[in-house]
């Protein structure tokens, strides 16, 4: 009996994958369950299980390939022998070798063929340094490279291969967003001390969803300021408890339960936009855009609005260390209704963010500093030194109006300023 092991869905919005490193190697004897093959993708790197005992006949694709959901990754027969060189035994990267005219079909995987006859690329001339001498995608662009950098017209010279006629559908490009029209942006000269950086894989497509973000929601940026006052003192009879039991109480857990309280009042910021309708969310699951070294990404606090601020605060240090540790998983990652986006210790007064889609809004806060504000005490105006916060709302105009939008923000402003917590 034979399985396709194919590639799973990792999450909301995620349809396709990068192939990261394969785990194991054609001959070789798996059982249910273990690894196969690293799945990277912008929210999570995950690794495929079997699904079922047997021999890897069959790999479909190599490192560096973009798969779809529902792809072919490779086949298990549950009835064949493994060989002798790949039983039991994990691939061992093995030393580059040409791969010569008639076995080109075992060092290459038919998207890279595809990609080679794109490139006029003899494969028999390339170098493999993927596992057991396999040819990687990367070899062949860096073949490609070599021929233009030198000028060489070796690889133009030799005919393609003949069509594979077990050729997978061409490989996915990602289209180059932005505009269309006569503006054409001026190229590149390359300038002594210049370094060109080439765009990772998670910051190609956080790139791609900006852009994506930019180009479908029409923004719109409403700004408060806050005195935290009130909060900060209740923050400080509190933070001493909170370190015993080993959780932060940060500023953050406090505007995340304002902005569970808003969101209940004002439902329309709590939505997604379908193509002729949208969608009012009954659950209110906050994503909270964390850095880390590889770029952006945004855990989810689910159901954050039937937490306290003790469970929030205990969400927020689990999820940040498992981001920065580059421990979250596929679901840590899914099903965000609204974003918060907090700038860190070294911050600034405030910014306008792009919505995370497919929310409808994200509030960005700002740094926190000591101000002069005035305040009223027994019908007089005095002046006094309190902590105070800048906060932005971005919101998507095609279903939140100005009203609405300014109401929300106004509410979690009140909150704050008035403390309106139980910790």
């Amino acid at each position: 009996m034979t399985t396709t092991i194919t590639m799973p869905s990792l999450g909301e919005s995620v349809a396709e994958g990068e192939v990261g490193k394969w785990l194991v190697q054609e001959g070789q004897r798996v059982a249910k369950d273990d690894p196969l093959v690293e799945i990277m993708t912008d929210k999570a790197d995950s690794e495929i299980p079997a699904t079922s005992g047997g021999v890897i006949t069959r790999i479909f694709v190599t490192e560096g390939d973009l798969v779809a959901v529902g792809d072919a990754l490779c086949e298990i027969d549950a009835n064949a022998e493994a060989t002798a060189s790949a039983a039991g035994a994990a691939p061992a990267a093995a030393a580059p070798a040409p791969a010569t005219a008639t076995d080109i079909d075992a060092p290459t995987s038919p998207a890279v063929r595809k990609l080679a006859r794109e490139k006029g690329i003899d494969l028999s001339a390339v170098a493999g340094t993927g596992d057991g001498g396999r040819i990687t995608r990367d070899d062949v662009l860096a073949s490609a490279s070599g021929a233009m950098d030198t000028g060489s017209s070796t690889h133009a010279a030799v005919p393609p291969p003949p069509p594979d006629p077990t050729e997978k559908k061409a490989k996915r490009q990602r289209p180059a967003p932005g505009p269309s029209g006569a503006f054409r942006l001026p190229p590149y000269v390359p300038s002594e001390g210049d370094e060109v950086i080439p765009f990772s894989r998670r910051r190609r497509i956080i790139a791609d969803h900006m852009v994506y973000s930019k180009l479908t929601a029409p923004h719109v940026v409403t700004m408060a300021e806050c005195d935290l006052h009130a909060t900060a003192k209740l923050r400080g009879e509190h933070k001493a408890e909170f370190k015993k039991a080993g959780l932060s109480l940060t500023y953050l857990s406090f505007v995340c339960a304002a902005v569970c309280k808003a969101l209940q009042e004002f439902r329309a910021i709590n939505a997604r936009v379908l193509d002729d309708a949208y969608v009012l969310f009954r659950d209110i699951n906050l994503g909270i855009a964390v850095d880390t070294p590889e770029g952006l990404v945004v855990p989810v606090i689910k159901s954050a609005d039937e937490l306290s601020i003790r469970g929030i605060a205990r969400a927020i240090d689990e999820l940040a260390t498992k981001a920065r540790d580059g421990k979250l998983a596929p679901d840590d990652l899914a099903s965000k209704t609204f974003t918060i986006s907090n700038p860190g210790r070294r911050g600034n007064l405030v910014g306008g963010a792009i919505i995370s889609q497919p929310n409808v809004g994200i509030l960005r806060i700002g740094e926190i500093k000591k101000r002069v504000v005035v305040v009223e005490v027994d019908g007089e105006d005095l002046m006094a030194i309190h902590p105070v916060m800048q906060m932005a709302l971005s919101y998507d105009h095609r279903i939140v109006d100005g009203v609405h939008a300014n109401g929300f923000l106004w509410r979690i402003n009140e909150i704050l300023e008035t403390a309106d917590f139980e910790v």
